[in-house]
């Protein structure tokens, strides 16, 4: 098998645009972890707790996502 071309390095990317970019896609999905929570709320008490139920859960999910997004962000600016 041939061997492959030497790569040239690559310079390292800037991290303010991900920074940027990051940030803004971690502010969005809080604004619709909160509309997902208020989703919910019609529903709370009534004899639909399978859907607060798969509701709450997509909440979790989209809290995780920007909590590792976040996390991300701290890490480019460390």
């Amino acid at each position: 098998m041939a061997a492959r071309p030497a790569r040239s390095p690559q310079p390292s990317p800037n991290p303010s645009t991900a920074l940027a970019e990051l940030s803004v896609i971690a502010d969005t999905i809080e604004r619709h972890r909160e509309r997902v929570a208020g989703v919910a709320e019609p529903f709370l008490g009534s004899d639909r707790e399978d859907v607060v139920q798969a509701i709450h859960e997509a909440e979790r999910q989209l809290v995780m996502a920007t909590r590792t997004l976040r996390r991300a962000i701290k890490t480019l600016s460390g």
